[in-house]
């Protein structure tokens, strides 16, 4: 009995120690909470000068960078209207659930602060395009990322990556992925399923060979591989659509087969530009020189003839515009008119002979030139026959008034 009293003191005697161990516990956290919010209100009252300025702006674009920030202001998260956040080079750990209020953001920047993991708040802002989480401490992306279905720019450069984050493969509207100055060693082989992927920053890691699945991206247009230790490439023309591509820093001894339409940078890059700006002039001067002979060649072949027949249909047009224009208000003076008729039957016939020279010269459309002669011919009689008749009606019509006045004077 004794053991037992003794045993069921301690017992309870234990129990009583665990509960005001647990309270003083609760106490403590309770505590450390309060600090914690202490200081964060501590933080957002004592706001950096000019940053009360910014959070008041309205302006949908805010740059919050290098402040030296450990919690990202609480004001910030009420702002609703954010479509662009830029928070770089300040102490942040973590972000705010709060943050997932910004619904409008489409960029987001975090490079350079002291992230360990990307917060899972970040990836619950479905409508982001652009996010920079370069500089921090990142080993890895949470499963969580491929939430953000809409993001076609993602930087990781400069963090602890060891193997390509296959997550990235459920992102179908990636374009630009920039993840060097990392330590990656190997691509994963099946890397060709990202296909809307077109720019690819790999420089600063490990690679000692060529990753071969690259050479199934035939999308890419960017490719950067400096600083890494590859010694040789294969040939990339069968990367179609690469316009640059960056080998720089690479034990390499020549540089690597490309298209000619490939801007390459690095050892030796400047010597096969040159070379092939030559080859492009060369070729250019030949095709202008090839095209220069056939054009003389057939300006000697086929002689320009519709110019000269143009204008000679132009030249009769003239003519017989003249013709019925004096003909419509001819009524002048018979020795006026006369000469008027010598001279249109001299361009007439001048005419009829230009046109049987170019008849007989070219052998061109002998039907319509016939045509025209005839149609000179016709108007040069009309317009003569009609003339006559009108000064003869004229001088009869004087010789009647004449008479008139005679008879009136008696």
């Amino acid at each position: 009995m004794g053991n037992s009293s003794r045993k069921e003191a301690e017992d309870e005697g234990g129990e009583e120690k665990e509960k005001k161990d647990k309270e003083k516990g609760d106490e403590g956290e309770e505590e450390v909470e309060e600090e914690e919010e202490e200081e964060e209100v501590v933080e957002d009252e004592e706001l950096p000068l000019g940053v009360d300025d910014l959070l008041a702006s309205g302006d949908p674009v805010l740059d919050l960078s290098y402040y030296k920030f450990r919690r990202l202001p609480r004001q910030v998260l009420d702002l609703e209207y954010l479509e662009k956040l830029y928070v770089c080079g300040n102490r942040l750990r973590d972000v705010p659930k709060g943050i997932t209020r910004l619904q409008g953001l489409r960029t987001l920047a975090l490079d350079f602060n002291k992230l360990e993991d990307v917060p899972l708040t970040v990836c619950k802002l479905t409508n982001l395009t652009c996010l920079y989480l370069g500089s921090n401490r990142l080993m890895s992306l949470p499963p969580e990322v491929r939430n953000l279905q809409s993001l076609r720019c993602l930087w990781v450069e400069s963090n602890y990556f060891q193997r390509f984050p296959k997550q990235l493969y459920d992102l179908p509207n990636l374009r630009s992925l920039q993840i060097g100055d990392n330590r990656l060693r190997t691509l994963p082989s099946d890397l060709w399923r990202m296909e809307a992927l077109r720019g690819l920053w790999l420089y600063g890691n490990r690679f000692q060979e060529f990753p071969r699945v690259l050479l199934k991206m035939e999308q890419l247009e960017i490719l950067d591989m400096d600083r890494n230790r590859i010694s040789e490439f294969p040939n990339l023309h069968h990367l179609p659509a690469l316009r640059l591509f960056s080998y720089d820093h690479n034990p390499v001894k020549e540089p690597p087969r490309v298209g000619e339409e490939v801007l390459i940078v690095g050892e030796g890059a400047e010597e096969v530009l040159q070379a092939r700006d030559r080859r492009k002039e060369a070729k250019e001067r030949a095709e202008k020189e090839a095209e220069e002979a056939a054009a003389a060649a057939a300006a000697a072949a086929n002689p320009v003839i519709h110019g000269i027949l143009k204008k000679l249909r132009m030249s009769s047009a003239l003519n017989l515009a003249a013709a019925k224009e004096k003909e419509t208000n001819g009524s002048g003076p018979s020795t006026g008119d006369e000469d008027g008729t010598q001279s249109n039957d001299k361009e007439a016939e001048s005419e009829r002979q230009s046109v049987a020279f170019h008849e007989a010269e070219l052998g061109y459309d002998d039907d319509g030139l016939e045509y025209e002669r005839e149609e000179l011919a016709y108007e040069g009689e009309g317009y003569e026959g009609y003339e006559g008749a009108e000064l003869e009606y004229e001088r009869s019509e004087m010789d009647y008034e004449y008479e008139g006045e005679e008879q009136e004077e008696p």
